[in-house]
């Protein structure tokens, strides 16, 4: 169902079902659970990318299996809790994206930190054609990343972006050309790589509780971040080598 190896500190993991357009079943959940639950040690950033043409065209509908309300609940949970090791797991995620990103696909991209898109990428969530509601959290990741309104026109129309549009309202970082894409995500891994741990923490556990409380409790949780993080070691030795002038500067090269 994967395929994982680690080249430069980073852990690339392949989804791995390419005859299916990588179509998720429990078992590739199950996998992804287990893979972000156990991240290598010296491991600083890793990249979800899909063997074949495609990223991911969703739920494995042939895995679908006829469940009453209470099992329909506890396997939309299995996926929330999957997802969530991803999301809030030990390291920062790039998610690769080309072809198909669609339904459960955009899913497990959206619990990600980054997406890289290739030109061949697509968009959509088919579900609200197919007579069924989301049920791998992306009522909650999507709109945070392009809007309710966007997503509820992608699940009403079956309206599908492509990857310039895509980048444009929010669904990915960047776009490369095809074939470029797994470049881009490594050089973006390795910039990741070099941050400070409690930095990339910050941005991975406390950032988006700041976003989802309101506004006093957001900045008090800022102030004591920002406190913990300027107190490391690891801060204070960067803070003395930018002073001193060894740390690079900020240019508009990138």
């Amino acid at each position: 169902m994967l395929i994982t190896e680690v080249i430069d500190h980073i852990l690339i993991v392949s989804l791995n079902r390419p005859a299916k357009r990588n179509a998720v079943n429990d078992e590739t959940i199950l996998a992804l659970e287990k893979t972000f639950s156990n991240i290598p040690i010296g491991v600083k950033c890793a990249i979800i990318r899909g063997e074949g043409n495609h990223f991911c065209a969703g739920l494995d509908l042939s895995d679908l299996k006829e469940r009453n309300a209470v099992q329909g609940v506890y396997h939309s949970r299995m996926w929330h809790r999957a997802l969530d090791k991803i999301q809030f797991g030990t390291v920062p995620v790039i998610a690769l994206l080309h072809g198909a990103c669609i339904g459960g696909g955009l899913e497990v991209a959206s619990a990600c930190h980054i997406r890289v898109a290739e030109n061949s990428t697509f968009y959509a969530l088919p579900e609200g054609q197919r007579g069924i509601f989301v049920g791998g959290g992306a009522s909650v990741r999507v709109p945070k990343l392009i809007g309710m309104a966007r997503m509820t026109d992608m699940m009403l129309t079956g309206r599908v972006y492509k990857a310039a549009e895509g980048v444009q309202i929010g669904l990915s970082q960047y776009v490369v050309e095809d074939g470029k894409g797994l470049e881009k995500a490594m050089e973006l891994a390795k910039r990741i790589s070099g941050n400070a741990g409690m930095t990339n923490y910050a941005l991975m556990h406390v950032l988006p509780r700041i976003v989802d409380s309101n506004q006093e409790t957001g900045l008090m949780m800022e102030s004591l971040m920002a406190a913990i993080a300027q107190d490391a070691p690891e801060a204070k030795q960067r803070l003395n080598d930018f002073l001193e002038g060894r740390a690079k500067k900020v240019s508009d090269s990138f």
